[in-house]
């Protein structure tokens, strides 16, 4: 059947999870696709080969420059903005869009009624927030599918054969720059801290892309009450353009007031989706029922919940979609108890503001952190941190940015500092924290850094946390 694309010369940036996809789906709408790549290694030429078979063009080591006839480029999320190739673009009048841009567009093409998107966005929990959605909304009997940055990738979900009645999708801020009519049903920006700010240019630059979410939602704005950084996610929904009768709906840890969600006497409690909210509020779960229970996962199944209660979801799927959900790995994970030392692993907490949170849940701790720092500085972290710190153990390139804000800020702090950045340091750094810790202690691995240094990723370096916490046991 005949499409918008069909006959289109439509440039694909970048192979990739996403770049694959978007290439096989445009060259199925009749477009004339051509790929282009920075990379020429033995993954992207067998990516290649597999395009190219189908009648793709790939061009490999040359994503700077402008294919001639281009009329619309679709770029994986990670490129950018400054590439020569999108400066060409702009010159040329020629217009750029993200995946999820595309995904956007392509919903109902074949005649399905579209399903509503809940969006999720923030520097941290996204995906934690987006998997709690997605089990609410089975535990109400829904069809639906955590998709966009994890799980089922979004061009699958709107293309494939099966049907969904909502999709919790999670956004970054890289896939919202290049989605610009994006409009979601709900959505939530969980909190707002610097990062990734080598890509957008300036923490503000971030922070409107961040608000992107809010643009044209249909029912809810869902923020966080309790952000103190500035821009606060509650200025971001106050500058959204959204649909007529579109609520603002807050998020807190303390006792919620009307049109927000929070938590009182342990239970997490609605007086935004309930008859007269000025005095009623519902009982939708336990604190305990969320896993674990810390401060900012609290923080997140509240916006979960936020968004489900807009959907309609009863209060009752609420606490059994919570009950159900189980937290993946790497994040605030108990690996095992040691001598009375509890340790946990955080390997996910990749910057400061995910550190943060870490740190809070957690009494006395002995703390491993460092790995690339991208940019970050450390001093209001460790600030913060200081009262609740045993001890620390730094491995990793920038691990002297985080030693320099120990000294400034907590220098009583016994500090170990481990000169290498081969993977085996892990088990050189789980024995060091054994040494400072005492009983009830908690070994807490949230590195507020990138782990590329010495991991392939976070995952491999919680791994490796691991498998030191299981030698300390045998």
């Amino acid at each position: 059947m005949p499409s918008e694309f069909t006959g289109k010369h439509v440039t694909v940036a970048g192979l990739g999870v996403s770049g694959v996809p978007a290439a096989k789906v445009l060259h199925g709408l009749g477009a004339h696709v051509t790929v282009v790549n920075d990379g020429d290694d033995e993954r992207a030429r067998a990516q290649a080969a597999e395009l190219e078979a189908l009648g793709v063009t790939v061009r490999l080591g040359d994503g700077d420059t402008l294919p001639e006839g281009t009329e619309l480029i679709v770029t994986a999320p990670g490129w950018k903005p400054t590439k020569p190739l999108f400066t060409a673009a702009g010159q040329a009048g020629v217009p750029v869009w993200g995946d999820v841009e595309l995904a956007w567009r392509l919903r109902g093409l074949d005649g399905r009624k579209p399903a509503p998107w809940l969006a999720v966005t923030g520097t941290n929990g996204k995906t934690t927030t987006v998997q709690m959605l997605a089990s609410i909304l089975k535990a109400a009997g829904l069809r639906t599918a955590a998709v966009g940055n994890i799980g089922v990738s979004l061009l699958d979900a709107v293309t494939g054969e099966q049907e969904y009645d909502v999709l919790a999708v999670e956004l970054s801020s890289y896939q919202l720059h290049w989605a610009p009519s994006l409009r979601a049903h709900s959505a939530a920006v969980l909190n707002l801290a610097p990062d990734h700010l080598d890509w957008h240019g300036s923490m503000e630059a971030y922070a409107a892309d961040k608000g992107r979410i809010y643009e044209g939602n249909q029912v809810a704005c869902v923020y966080n009450v309790d952000a103190t950084d500035k821009p606060s996610t509650e200025d971001l929904v106050r500058g959204a353009d959204v649909e007529e009768g579109c609520r603002a709906i807050g998020f807190t840890l303390g006792t919620p007031g009307p049109s927000q969600l929070g938590v009182v006497e342990g239970l997490l409690v609605d007086r935004a989706f309930v008859e007269d909210r000025q005095k009623n509020a519902q009982e939708l779960a336990e604190v305990s029922d969320v896993d674990p229970p810390a401060p900012h996962n609290i923080a997140n199944a509240l916006a979960a919940a936020g968004l489900a209660r807009a959907f309609g979801v009863s209060a009752a799927a609420v606490r059994d979609g919570l009950r159900a959900f189980t937290p993946d790995a790497h994040r605030i994970a108990h690996v095992a108890d040691v001598d009375g030392v509890a340790y946990v692993d955080d390997s996910k907490a990749t910057n400061t503001h995910a550190t943060e949170a870490s740190l809070a849940a957690y009494e006395s701790i002995v703390w491993i952190a460092g790995g690339l720092a991208k940019g970050a500085t450390f001093d209001e972290l460790v600030a913060g941190a200081a009262k609740r710190l045993r001890g620390a153990v730094l491995i990793g390139a920038d691990r002297a940015l985080i030693r320099e804000a120990l000294a400034r800020h907590a220098p009583e702090v016994p500090v170990v500092d481990l000169d290498r950045t081969d993977t085996g340091a892990m088990l050189q750094a789980v024995q060091e924290a054994r040494r400072l810790a005492r009983p009830g202690d908690t070994v807490l691995l949230a590195p507020a850094c990138a782990s590329m240094d010495m991991f392939t990723n976070y995952n491999q370096r919680g791994d490796a946390f691991a498998q030191a916490v299981r030698e300390l046991g045998a």
